[in-house]
């Protein structure tokens, strides 16, 4: 498994870097064909984005690899990853060290090269056993997740149909805590149009698209808290400065808790919106949303993370879980009313930095946990509406 992620991790996959995805896709269709079933490389759908400018423009990802096993089993799982990481080609992070023995530190490491190789080891158990006879499963392994996997979304959706539990296989905190209820979160690029003018002879003809997108961001800041976190994060436009600039966009990002939560941002958008455009007579265009709903610790949720903590427990290992601000694939999972454990990956941390750290022991430990709950699933030990603690022994 080590030796696994780090020719993976010497693999520079970053969201952007076409050519690299296409590389890894293919090593981890390589690694994947190990298992039964069938294997595909699914093109990625295309993607609308505004540049710069203002102008919307289509981007290209990866490819995204799906395996379906057994669909016509009673039991069915979906497992889930990303092979794509947060470090462009040009990244100065691009090697691995040791920074001391059992830790490696290296791009992708733990989120989620790490996790790949967990979820492979996991599965290849299992087919050893006879939980064949029962247990089905999809696996997506995507490429634009640190994105949020705008052109897999409804790969995620469809493959999700079904299901009767999920696990995605980013890295659990160092001391193998895992993610619980997680916020959702909304990308936003609201497009000013202005009038340009002289800034000396006739500014008060112009109208000034980089002040009242700075303005909005100071609205929309203020108006969160609560139930939603806000994140102005980058205006684009402006010009020389005898000019007043007549366009620009604000980059904003939104964290709600609930989807109430979510339908108050939206709400404070449009009104922040709407107050701009009439007080300083520009014109606001709205493009993104929110692509990974709010994820609840709902009871089918609390019943799924009940029997890995259990299988952890049988395996010697504490399991507990927090609430965090963070999100990924398993919000678009629960999103579709499938239970699911996100952080099945290995332990790790610093992760989007080049800090990033492995604990390679956390290798077989939690490809024992998953191969252990997916074989406790596929006995039949889980139902979402029944307390699976009981005869948890195997």
């Amino acid at each position: 498994m080590l030796h696994q992620v780090q020719d993976w991790a010497s693999i520079n996959s970053g969201s952007r870097n076409l050519d690299g995805l296409t590389h890894m896709a293919d090593r981890l269709a390589d690694a994947f064909s190990n298992l039964p079933g069938q294997l595909k490389l699914v093109d990625a759908l295309p993607v609308e984005s505004v540049a710069p400018d203002g102008k919307v423009q289509t981007i290209s990802h990866g490819r995204h690899l799906h395996l379906s096993v057994r669909p016509d089993a009673p039991i069915r799982l979906l497992l889930t990853g990303h092979m794509d990481t947060v470090f462009p080609a040009d990244h100065a992070f691009q090697h691995q060290s040791w920074l001391e023995p059992g830790i490696l530190n290296g791009p992708g490491v733990a989120d989620m090269k790490g996790g790949i190789a967990v979820m492979l080891a996991a599965l290849a158990a299992i087919e050893t056993t006879e939980a064949v006879a029962t247990l089905g499963y999809d696996v997506v392994i995507n490429s634009d997740e640190e994105v949020g996997s705008p052109s897999s979304a409804v790969l995620l959706r469809e493959t999700a149909q079904g299901k009767i539990a999920a696990f995605t296989y980013e890295p659990a905190l160092p001391d193998g805590t895992l993610a619980g209820a997680r916020a959702g979160s909304g990308n936003f690029s609201i497009v000013v149009t202005g009038l340009s003018a002289h800034a000396g002879r006739n500014p008060d003809d112009g109208r000034n698209a980089l002040l009242a997108a700075a303005d909005l961001a100071l609205r929309l800041k203020a108006g969160s808290g609560g139930g939603f976190s806000c994140n102005p994060a980058k205006i684009d436009g402006g010009g020389p400065n005898n000019v007043v600039p007549d366009h620009a966009v604000l980059r904003v990002n939104f964290r709600p808790r609930t989807p109430e939560d979510e339908l108050a941002a939206r709400a404070l958008i449009d009104t922040a919106m709407a107050a701009v455009a009439r007080e300083h007579g520009v014109s606001l265009h709205l493009h993104g949303g929110f692509g990974r709903p709010p994820k609840p610790m709902d009871e089918k949720a609390e019943r799924l993370f009940g029997l890995v903590r259990q299988c952890g427990a049988d395996l010697g290992l504490s399991i507990g879980w927090r609430d965090t601000g963070g999100v990924c694939d398993g919000n678009n999972i629960a999103a579709c009313g499938v239970p699911v454990v996100d952080t099945m990956g290995v332990r790790g941390g610093s992760i989007h930095s080049d800090a990033e750290f492995l604990l390679v022991d956390s290798l077989g430990e939690r490809a024992r946990l998953s191969a252990l709950a997916l074989w406790r699933i596929a006995q039949g030990r889980f139902q979402p509406g029944q307390d699976i603690r009981k005869g948890m022994t195997a």
